[in-house]
C-alpha cells in the first residue's frame, strides 16, 4: 500500500510538472490571466494591469511615497540630482535678466500677463465666495490654470469613467495613477515650499528674489506669494500627469511631444504673470517624474513576450519527505 501511496503521489508531481513546463512554452495571449487585462504596446511587449482596487489612490501613498524617497537616494539619482541642483544654481544667478527679457518679449507680442476670467459657478463658504469653475479671459490665464491642475483631473475623470463602462483596467488605473500623484505632488511641494519660503516675483513684492527658510505657519498663510514659489506646484503636477500618460500609453507617441510642449509654454506663462522664478522649474520637474514613475510601477506591469521560454528556469527539481519516505518532487515559482 505505501508503494502505491508512493507512486500517486510522484505521478501527480510530474503531471504538474508537465502543465507548468506546458505553460512556460505557450503564447502569453493563449493563456486566461484571472483579474489581470493585458494590452499590446508593440515590439513584443505588453502592460499587464490587474482589477482595480477601490480607493487605491489613497491606499497605495505610503508605498508610493516610500518609493520616492528610496528612489530619491539611490546611486541611480546622483546623476539626476547633480544636475538639478547645477542647473538650478545657474538659473538662480540668471532669474532676473531672464524674467525681465521674457516679460518684455511678452509684452512686444501682446501676452496680456494679467490674470482674468469668467466665473461660471460659485458656491458661498461662510463669507466669502469660492470659485469652483471659470473660464480663461486671456491665453497667459489659460496656460496658468492648466498648471493648476483641475484639467488633469477632468482628464482623470474622464478615463475613469471610460473605464468603467468599457471594463478597460488600464483606463480605470490610469485614472487612479492621476488622482494619486495629484496628492503626491501637492503634499511633497507644500512641504518643500514651507521649507524653503522663496518669494515669488509678483509686482509689488520688493526685492522679490529672496529666501525666507522656515516661515511660521501663520505668516505663510497671511501672505503666501512671499513664500510659495520653490519649487512650482503647477510645474510638477504637469509633469506627474504628463509621465503618467507616458507610462501607461508608451505607443501612443503624440503624448511626449504634446505634453512637454504645454509644459514649457505653462512654465514660460508663469514667468510672465510673476508667479515663479526659472530656477523653481528643476526640481519641480524632476519631483514630478520621479513621482509618477514610483506610482506607476505600483500599477501595472511590463512584460516582454518574447522572454517567455526562459521562465524554463523557473521549474527545478528537488527531494521530498513524504509519509517516512523520500522522494523526487518538482518546482515551478511563479
Amino acid at each position: 500500500m505505501k508503494y502505491k501511496y508512493a507512486l500517486l503521489v510522484i505521478l501527480f508531481q510530474f503531471s504538474l510538472a508537465t502543465v507548468a513546463f506546458t505553460q512556460a512554452t505557450l503564447p502569453m495571449d493563449t493563456i486566461p490571466i484571472k483579474d489581470e487585462q493585458a494590452f499590446d504596446i508593440g515590439q513584443g511587449k505588453s502592460l499587464v494591469y490587474a482589477k482595480p482596487k477601490p480607493f487605491a489612490f489613497i491606499t497605495q501613498l505610503p508605498r508610493a511615497t516610500m518609493g520616492t524617497v528610496n528612489a530619491t537616494f539611490s546611486k541611480k539619482s546622483i546623476k539626476p540630482l547633480a544636475f538639478i541642483a547645477v542647473t538650478t544654481g545657474l538659473l538662480i544667478l540668471a532669474d532676473e535678466p531672464i524674467a525681465n527679457g521674457l516679460q518684455q518679449f511678452c509684452r512686444n507680442i501682446q501676452v496680456d500677463p494679467t490674470e482674468k476670467n469668467k466665473i461660471i459657478w460659485s458656491i458661498k463658504l461662510g463669507s466669502k465666495p469660492t470659485t469652483l469653475i471659470k473660464a480663461p479671459q486671456n491665453i497667459n490665464t489659460a496656460l496658468y490654470q492648466v498648471g493648476q491642475g483641475f484639467p488633469g483631473l477632468l482628464l482623470g475623470a474622464g478615463m475613469f469613467a471610460y473605464g468603467k463602462i468599457n471594463h478597460n483596467y488600464r483606463a480605470t488605473r490610469t485614472a487612479s495613477q492621476l488622482a494619486e500623484t495629484f496628492i503626491l505632488m501637492g503634499a511633497t511641494t507644500q512641504v518643500l515650499k514651507r521649507i524653503t519660503g522663496r518669494q515669488s516675483p509678483q509686482p509689488g513684492n520688493e526685492n522679490s528674489n529672496q529666501w525666507h527658510f522656515f516661515p511660521s505657519f501663520s505668516a505663510y498663510q497671511k501672505n503666501t506669494p512671499r513664500y510659495d514659489a520653490f519649487p512650482s506646484g503647477h510645474l510638477a503636477t504637469l509633469m506627474s500627469t504628463v509621465t503618467i500618460l507616458t507610462e501607461n500609453y508608451p505607443e501612443k507617441k503624440w503624448i511626449k511631444p504634446v505634453g512637454y510642449s504645454v509644459t514649457g509654454l505653462v512654465a514660460l506663462s508663469m514667468i510672465n504673470n510673476g508667479a515663479h522664478w526659472a530656477s523653481d522649474y528643476p526640481l519641480a520637474l524632476g519631483l514630478g517624474y520621479l513621482c509618477a514613475r514610483q506610482v506607476a510601477k505600483l500599477n501595472r506591469q511590463l512584460v516582454n513576450k518574447n522572454t517567455t521560454a526562459k521562465n524554463l528556469n523557473r521549474l527545478r527539481v528537488s527531494l521530498q519527505y513524504v509519509n517516512g519516505h523520500i522522494m523526487p518532487a518538482s518546482i515551478y515559482k511563479l
